[in-house]
């Protein structure tokens, strides 16, 4: 039996936790700093799940997470 192929895009941009959930870099926080509050720009760098409807196409794509 071959060995399963993991996507690479996703594992560069996925983590997976001790629990085994997937955490996500969040969106909106590369650019255009000016317009957005300080308090939107801590919280943009935080973390965040995936949400639940998506957690089953992600683990698909890696399989030895």
């Amino acid at each position: 039996m071959p060995k399963m192929k993991t996507r690479k895009g996703i594992k560069k941009r996925f983590k997976l936790t001790a629990k085994g959930k997937i955490k996500r870099l969040r969106n909106y926080s590369n650019h255009l700093f000016t317009s957005k509050s300080p308090k939107r720009k801590r919280r943009l760098k935080k973390p965040a799940l995936v949400h639940s409807a998506d957690v089953k196409r992600i683990k698909r794509a890696l399989p030895y997470g």
